[in-house]
């Protein structure tokens, strides 16, 4: 059955979910030695899943701030019983449950789950008409048909050309400020089909949709995600064991920029080409594991197209803080 009708709601057992690098994740992480892991991103289970499956003295404990995961989790606690631990909480919270050297590896996959871009009425995508929602958890903040009728034209700007990075922003902000009040802002394909309309329309041989940056920037502005993450790192970093691994997947440059500059200052390593602090002003406290990163193979993005923007950087933790 096609999951695209107006009315219809996919159903979770009609969604296939392929966890993105896990063969490369658990060559890092090695849970088949054992020891207390996190999956900071549960979404459908697989990499929380395979961490378990790796060896009968593995725990792991799992967050996801989308309340439908909490029902996905229940077939991991029936698999793995109390070796699996799930909270219903988004990632920046993490340290409301973990402790400082808690965790012998870390996993984060920032991309969105398969069972929230297949599920209509979330919004997330503009090939399935439906409220434009986008909250990773709908129980806080504002909708992004909320956020597009009444937000500040900085703001906008903002979505759409840093977080989207958007070349025609000022085309897609015009056109929403337009659009206000005339109920076009309130759906996914309709605002999907203004946002192409204000960029030049499809090109030939154009491989994404051209309402795909705006909808990601939207997303990202909505849910704080660029904020989030930066909340996050330190976190997970002080909760690493020494000789904990910390591994991230990113989908967007955004993300993927900000994790490099964190692993490399961890490292004691300039962060970026402009950084001009001397060697004796930095000090190294991990070790990165890969110096570029580590994308999927040609077979993986054969199998599961989804994967073909994810990247990943991976760190393990040398000492703490002051150490």
């Amino acid at each position: 059955m096609y999951c695209g009708a107006v009315e219809f709601v996919c159903s979770p057992s009609m969604v296939r979910h392929v966890p993105v690098l896990l063969e490369e994740s658990l060559s890092f992480l090695k849970p088949g030695n054992g020891g207390r892991y996190a999956d900071l991103t549960y979404g459908g289970g697989g990499h929380t899943n395979a961490i378990l499956s790796s060896s009968d003295s593995t725990e792991i404990i799992s967050f996801d701030c989308d309340p439908d995961a909490r029902e996905r989790a229940k077939s991991t606690e029936a698999e793995f019983g109390n070796r699996f631990t799930f909270h219903d909480l988004s990632f920046q919270r993490m340290d409301e449950v973990t402790s400082p050297s808690d965790f012998d590896g870390i996993i984060m996959d920032l991309g969105i789950s398969s069972f929230q871009l297949m599920e209509p009425l979330k919004g997330f995508s503009f090939r399935l008409d439906a409220p434009i929602d986008m909250r990773l958890d709908p129980r806080v903040g504002i909708s992004a048909a909320e956020f597009l009728e009444t937000a500040s034209k900085d703001s906008l700007i903002r979505a759409v050309r840093e977080y989207g990075e958007e070349r025609k922003w000022n085309r897609v902000v015009n056109a929403i400020l337009s659009a206000r009040g005339t109920g076009v802002l309130q759906r996914t394909m309709s605002a999907a089909e203004l946002v192409a309309a204000a960029v030049g329309g499809f090109r030939r041989n154009q491989r994404i949709h051209p309402a795909t940056k705006t909808f990601q920037g939207i997303r990202i502005a909505i849910n704080g995600e660029m904020e989030a993450l930066a909340i996050t790192l330190p976190k997970a970093f002080r909760s690493l064991k020494k000789g904990g691994v910390l591994a991230i997947i990113s989908f967007h440059s955004l993300e993927d920029r900000m994790v490099k500059r964190f692993m490399r200052k961890m490292a004691g390593r300039p962060e970026h080409k402009f950084d001009n602090s001397q060697l004796h002003e930095r000090t190294a406290l991990a070790e990165m594991l890969n110096t570029k990163i580590i994308t999927p193979s040609k077979d993986e993005v054969l199998e599961n197209p989804r994967s073909r923007s994810a990247r990943m950087r991976v760190l393990r933790k040398l000492s703490e803080p002051g150490l």
